[in-house]
């Protein structure tokens, strides 16, 4: 603090100092002035300057605290002070009358996006039944394929939206895993056979407080990839396990390209899309960004572990139930 006002009042400081310089010039100068003391009058100056700057030191942090720590005092400030607080109010209101629109502006587009994406889902549950009646085999399986793309973007889309809300759009109650998971696994199941791709479950027979809904969106959105990316012939393992302390870990296993180190750290990022064959395949590198805002939002843990033509394994830790009712007040 003392260092800011010393900072604050450097002019003042200055023009003192420059007052001493031409006033021992002008006792040099003066012959007439040769009797008087320098010293004396350098030591009174300076003793009178150092109790002014420490008056003013105490008066104005005095006044900055008031200032920062409570509604301001008007009584208190200076005329000059006032007119800052009159001019940062005016800024402030402004500024926040233009936050107003933008936010109103924002909600707009959002309800537009939604309104926009829940039309699209008649033609798409339309497309989906007309796609089921589609011969010969083989080209069905390619048009379930591309539909199945249409749908994750427009799932993604959705969710995106719905995020900045999801505290009051999420509803916890008991899930049963095997549930979600065997329903994320049956909406891919044609890509699945397109790929020759066999999915294994084990142990989940697990009850979580959760939002169903959401959880099968982060579900969907992990599985995906591991099928994207799984190599043609390959398995995918979807399993549960219990760490130390207690918590409920599902675990999400593919045996494909997996993932580069320097990657790691960066695949929740938004818009990120990585490296090694990921770059080859579509992909706009939401999915797991909005997974993991979903999951923290939930209350829930994602994790990944991964290597280059080994695999990867993404983990999601769902919180113990003192933890449920702590967040949620259940």
């Amino acid at each position: 603090m003392i260092g800011l006002f010393l900072k604050e009042r450097r002019a003042w400081i200055l023009f003192f100092l420059f007052l001493q310089i031409w006033l021992n010039g002008l006792f040099f100068i003066d012959s007439g002035l040769s009797k008087v003391s320098i010293l004396y009058v350098n030591i009174m100056n300076f003793l009178l300057f150092f109790l002014f700057i420490l008056w003013r030191y105490v008066k104005e942090t005095k006044q900055l605290k008031a200032i920062c720590e409570q509604p301001v005092n008007r009584e208190l400030l200076s005329p000059f002070q006032q007119k800052y607080i009159d001019h940062f109010q005016k800024q402030y209101e402004r500024l926040e009358e233009s936050f107003r629109q933008m936010k109103i502006e924002v909600l707009e587009q959002q309800d537009e996006v939604l309104a926009w994406v829940h039309e699209m889902k008649s033609p798409m549950t339309a497309m989906k039944l007309i796609v089921e009646q589609v011969e010969p085999y083989a080209l069905r399986e390619k048009i379930e394929k591309e539909w199945i793309r249409l749908f994750l973007l427009l799932d993604q889309k959705i969710h995106e939206t719905r995020l900045s809300t999801i505290e009051k759009d999420n509803r916890l109650e008991k899930v049963c895993l095997e549930t979600v998971v065997h329903q994320q696994i049956k909406d891919f199941r044609s890509w699945c056979i397109e790929k020759g791709i066999g999915v294994e479950t084990k142990s989940l027979d697990e009850t979580v407080t959760t939002d169903a809904k959401w959880l099968g969106f982060i579900i969907r959105q992990i599985f995906s990839n591991a099928v994207k990316y799984s190599r043609e012939n390959s398995e995918i393992h979807i399993f549960t396990t219990r760490d130390p302390k207690g918590h409920l870990l599902l675990h999400i296993q593919d045996f494909g390209v997996g993932i580069r180190a320097e990657d790691l750290p960066r695949i929740f990022q938004r818009s990120y899309t990585g490296t090694i064959g990921r770059e080859t395949t579509a992909a706009t590198g939401m999915g797991l960004y909005l997974a993991r805002e979903a999951a923290e939002k939930l209350g829930l843990t994602l994790k990944v572990e991964s290597q280059v033509d080994v695999g990867t394994t993404f983990t999601i830790q769902f919180p113990l139930e003192n933890q449920y009712i702590q967040s949620y007040g259940m």
